[in-house]
């Protein structure tokens, strides 16, 4: 890289970007919050700008800063593509696996999980199909389907169907980087019902939040509800309401550039649980137990 900047400077300023603190993104990186400073510090001097500022909560990333962690972020994502690539090892496994999988899956890990299929095993031809739960589950038990990759937790007991989890995403409340709601040490789902709620209506997510909220003998005020998630992002970003959703589908920036902070509650909320699922019973197949145990690698490895 130009002017000595490297790689472990791009990820700090990428983490501060996320967080909004220090001490947090040092915690995140797994490094002393004296050496993240220095180490952001270096980098401002290497590229002749300020990159952030302090205020009483935390630090806030100036427009420079804001422009360059973007490009930060798409550094570090092609970093780990390169690296995926060298690990990747040719097989000899062929014929068909048919997966099952629904809304939210399909949109933020199947398009970069079916390109390292491809990839992992060129002579296996790996069929997905988006349907909703309730129909992907039938297709497994008429073996419409080998495997499902789907939200497992939204799943209702079945004794004919076997499941692991492999992901479970903490869901935060997140709000636009100038909502004061950033700031309080201690924020609860009541305060939160004073606030115009941005409703995201896919993959059984409206059933979840009415549980959870419920559970609190409380409901959220809906300023907008949309099937959109680009839409409520972009939403929150702007400033005209803010939602809980999980760590899984979070952009620190919505298409417009806008950064979207993000907070935990005092309640404990659900966790977003993905995994796959298959019929029980039955000695999978080689291939497709191949493909399951990639999948399972491959999230295994995921920060998200």
């Amino acid at each position: 890289m130009n002017s000595g900047i490297t790689l472990r400077q791009l990820e700090y300023l990428v983490s501060l970007a996320e967080t909004g603190q220090v001490t947090r993104a040092a915690l995140r990186c797994h490094v002393s919050q004296s050496s993240m400073t220095i180490a952001l510090k270096n980098l401002e001097q290497s590229l002749g700008a300020q990159l952030f500022q302090r205020h009483a909560k935390g630090v806030r990333l100036t427009e420079a800063g804001e422009r360059f962690a973007r490009r930060a972020q798409d550094t570090l994502s092609s970093v780990e593509d390169a690296i995926e690539e060298i690990r990747r090892t040719p097989d000899d496994l062929h014929g068909q696996v048919r997966i099952g999988i629904t809304e939210t899956i399909s949109a933020y890990l199947i398009p970069l999980l079916l390109v390292s299929l491809t990839k992992q095993f060129p002579n296996l031809n790996v069929v997905m199909e988006e349907r909703d739960r309730a129909s992907i589950e039938k297709g497994l038990l008429d073996n419409s389907f080998n495997l499902a990759f789907i939200l497992v937790s939204n799943m209702d007991v079945h004794e004919e169907l076997e499941h692991e989890t492999m992901l479970r995403s903490p869901r935060r409340l997140w709000v636009d980087s100038e909502s004061p709601l950033q700031y309080p040490e201690s924020l609860s789902l009541e305060k939160i019902a004073e606030t115009g709620f941005i409703l995201l209506d896919m993959d059984e997510h409206v059933e979840t939040v009415k549980h959870y909220w419920g559970e609190y003998g409380l409901a959220p005020k809906v300023a907008f509800k949309s099937s959109s998630l680009e839409a409520v992002r972009s939403l929150v970003a702007l400033g005209q309401g803010v939602t809980i959703l999980s760590d899984l589908v979070y952009r620190p920036f919505s298409l417009e550039g806008r950064r979207i902070i993000r907070r935990d509650l005092d309640e404990s909320l659900p966790t977003m649980d993905i995994g796959c699922v298959w019929k029980k019973g039955e000695e999978l197949p080689r291939n497709v137990g191949a493909v399951l145990d990639f999948i399972r690698r491959t999230i295994s490895e995921q920060v998200l």
